[in-house]
């Protein structure tokens, strides 16, 4: 049975309506001490979904700062170097070395080592906590956008590289939006998705790609084993209504 709401579509999936966004210039605005000020005067780029920290700070001191808020504990340089995959050891003993002196960084002795550890009670510590946590950051704007929908999706969830987070600032964000078959309003519901694009496209500046598709066709999907479902799902980080994967496994018993 053909849904009122299948439209013609593009992409790799024939029977789910993709809408392509529109490629911006941004970032997060946010200052973590004039290392972080230097770096958005002199950037403007999209995010990079699996580091967005580094559309504000794109240095070396991004990673450093990112693993010692992740730690919570004091470590040795080279563990330090070894946790942030990145750079030189030597590159991050010279980064810690300016934190220590901005004052973000604690370093003590233990017998022949130095301990780095975050400066918590710092002013500007919790802006790094904010740059850590802005993947998070992200997914919630999201949910708490698509909590506001009448009618809502039955699922809605983040896959692809913006899910897993190894893509790049290439890297767009991808969402699969799924809907009961029938509403009485589509024409809100297209308002609802074109506003949660354009929304995403400004708070990360990377494309947001929507594939919507109806619950009768991720049935149809699911049935006849579609492979593109099984990326969903792998990667799925569910974001309002049922969680994805759950609804897909529900959709399988049903075969």
């Amino acid at each position: 049975m053909t849904s009122r709401w299948s439209r013609p579509t593009t992409g790799s999936c024939e029977s789910c309506q993709l809408r392509p966004g529109r490629r911006n210039n941004g970032y997060f605005s946010s200052d973590v001490h004039t290392i972080v000020m230097s770096s958005l005067l002199k950037y403007d780029r999209r995010m990079d979904v699996s580091a967005p920290y580094r559309a504000v700070i794109p240095s070396l001191d991004g990673p450093v700062l990112m693993t010692l808020a992740r730690l919570g504990r004091p470590v040795t340089g080279r563990k330090l170097h070894q946790l942030a995959g990145a750079g030189s050891e030597a590159g991050v003993r010279k980064v810690l070395g300016r934190l220590v002196e901005h004052g973000l960084v604690r370093a003590s002795d233990a017998g022949s080592s130095v301990l780095y550890e975050a400066n918590d009670e710092h002013v500007a510590w919790p802006l790094v906590v904010r740059l850590a946590e802005l993947r998070n950051e992200v997914i919630g704007r999201m949910s708490a956008e698509i909590r506001t929908w009448a009618p809502p999706p039955l699922s809605a969830a983040l896959f692809g590289s913006a899910a897993r987070g190894d893509g790049d600032t290439s890297s767009d964000i991808d969402v699969v939006i799924v809907h009961r078959d029938e509403a009485d309003n589509i024409e809100e519901w297209e308002r609802q998705v074109d506003r949660l694009r354009n929304r995403v496209e400004a708070w990360t500046g990377n494309r947001c790609q929507v594939y919507e598709l109806s619950a009768e066709q991720l049935a149809e999907h699911v049935r006849v084993r579609e492979p593109i479902v099984a990326g969903w799902r792998d990667d799925s980080v569910t974001v309002a209504g049922e969680d994805f994967r759950d609804l897909v496994s529900s959709l399988r018993t049903r075969r």
